[in-house]
């Protein structure tokens, strides 16, 4: 059987998707959109229940592997995922009503702004331990949030957040809640990572809903495709991720960041 120019695409995609995602906790949405959007031709509106399908699954990987290596926050990622039900809803249907070349500039606008926070984040000689600007803080005798009306604001303002995000722009929303976890709370890079995995993958299966009951249809076979490779080349990932330092990793999460902000404004602009 012969494989196709567009399946071999959706291959390197999908593989690239995953790595990104397991390396970073984002960012999958964030390529997968975009990557589709050139390549198959579609537009942002078709790519988005594909891009989140897929990321979905993958980040539920992902988030088993980090539970098992207690890296977790499951009771904040619930907290997030359920913050950011409603919004995520809002979200698509916002999408629906705005142009292709609007939906551009606001999602590159909003990448480069978390990717210069990033940056000046790690230009602080705390970059590894944040704890001093945390507002929610992690226990580090337990691992595990001390829960007070602040801290529980905190983690749904960022769930909230994160959602209307993943139904807007068809991402996972990790590139939301990984800068705000390491902006607001004491998360490590690895464990704001893992957290973010899991919200992912909840948060994005009720986007992949919501844009099918607005009439989204997934092309069944390369939607398959996609998933299968990005779940492989997120298992890759993570096991590359667990011996690279958080400043590396929060590098690579930047420069993925600025990378297809600049290619979203070259397309807007065309």
């Amino acid at each position: 059987m012969l494989v196709s120019t567009a399946e071999i695409i959706v291959v390197m995609i999908g593989a690239i998707v995953g790595l990104v995602m397991g390396l970073t906790g984002a960012g999958g949405g964030i390529l997968a959109v975009p990557a589709l959007v050139y390549t198959q031709g579609w537009s942002m509106q078709q790519a988005m229940p594909v891009a989140l399908l897929a990321v979905s699954c993958a980040a539920a990987i992902g988030a088993v592997e980090g539970l098992f290596r207690k890296l977790v926050r499951y009771r904040a990622a619930m907290l997030m995922a359920v913050a950011g039900s409603l919004p995520t809803m809002l979200g698509v249907q916002v999408a629906h009503r705005l142009s292709q070349q609007w939906l551009m500039l606001v999602f590159a606008g909003i990448l480069c702004i978390v990717a210069v926070r990033l940056i000046l984040q790690l230009r602080s000689p705390d970059c590894d331990d944040n704890s001093r600007a945390a507002v929610a803080r992690i226990n580090s005798n337990t691992g595990r949030f001390d829960w007070s009306f602040k801290t529980g604001a905190v983690i749904a303002g960022i769930g909230a957040v994160s959602g209307f995000m993943t139904g807007l722009l068809g991402v996972g929303g990790g590139f939301i809640i990984v800068p705000m976890l390491r902006h607001y709370t004491n998360a490590s890079m690895h464990m704001a990572v893992a957290t973010s995995l899991l919200v992912v993958s909840m948060v994005g299966s009720m986007g992949v809903g919501s844009a099918l009951i607005s009439g989204a249809h997934l092309p069944l076979a390369l939607s398959a495709l996609f998933v299968t490779t990005t779940v492989g080349g997120m298992l890759a990932a993570r096991r590359i991720a667990a011996r690279l330092p958080a400043r590396q990793v929060q590098m690579i999460f930047v420069v993925a960041l600025f990378c297809v902000a600049a290619s979203l404004l070259f397309r807007a602009a065309a």
